[in-house]
């Protein structure tokens, strides 16, 4: 590893895929409330690219008030799961500058903001969305899985000057969600194309899926970055 970890504070333990071959590409992805990196490490080996280098930090243990105040991985409090619940705005936004921070040490080891993929899933998707459109860097693009769009009233403005009007988006939900219906999906669909170029927001649903992941969706999520990070 090039470049000094310790001031990135979400590398320093970071699980991270290497690429087989010299690498020209990032992706950063979130997980969900309570899990690790781990878990989506070893989901996305299995669809990787030589060149692209993939990075899966870690959230911090905080007392979640959702989940009674219990101390688990979050990347900030949760109070409620619907579209009208009270949200963390300093929790969020801060946790934002931490993914953001990450990206521009990637930067600094040469690879460019267009050739780095920002996603997560649920709570993890939510950041990772809220990042990209307030980041001052153009994204290649967002996969956003069985999420939403964190503090959503206060976009389109708070789309830092529209640096990422044209970021292509995949969003993907499993039909049979309990925890984050798709309702909720399809509501933050509608949103982002307010927020971003509608042609460039993809959302896909899968029938039967509860809160988590399918090999239909990993494969439209790998057909996704290989056609946002080509070999170059």
């Amino acid at each position: 590893m090039c470049g000094n970890n310790m001031s990135v504070p979400l590398l320093a333990d970071a699980v991270t895929v290497s690429g087989a071959e010299r690498e020209t590409a990032a992706v950063i992805f979130l997980h969900g409330l309570g899990d690790t990196g781990h878990s989506w490490a070893d989901a996305l080996s299995s669809i990787r690219l030589p060149y692209v280098k993939y990075i899966c930090p870690h959230a911090p243990r905080i007392p979640v008030t959702l989940n009674m105040k219990m101390v688990m991985p979050s990347w900030f409090d949760l109070i409620g799961l619907s579209p009208d619940a009270p949200e963390d705005e300093a929790g969020i936004k801060k946790a934002a500058e931490n993914i953001k921070a990450i990206i521009e040490h990637e930067m600094k080891n040469g690879i460019p903001p267009n050739r780095i993929i920002l996603g997560g899933f649920s709570q993890g998707g939510a950041l990772s969305l809220y990042t990209a459109l307030t980041c001052q860097h153009q994204l290649a693009g967002i996969v956003a899985l069985s999420c939403w769009l964190p503090l959503h009233k206060a976009f389109p403005q708070a789309a830092n000057n529209g640096v990422n009007k044209d970021i292509a988006i995949l969003q993907c939900h499993g039909e049979m969600d309990p925890m984050i219906p798709v309702r909720f999906g399809a509501l933050t669909a509608e949103k982002l194309k307010s927020v971003v170029t509608p042609t460039k927001v993809q959302f896909k649903t899968y029938p039967g899926v509860m809160h988590s992941s399918c090999p239909q969706e990993m494969m439209a999520v790998k057909e996704f970055i290989e056609k946002l990070l080509p070999r170059i």
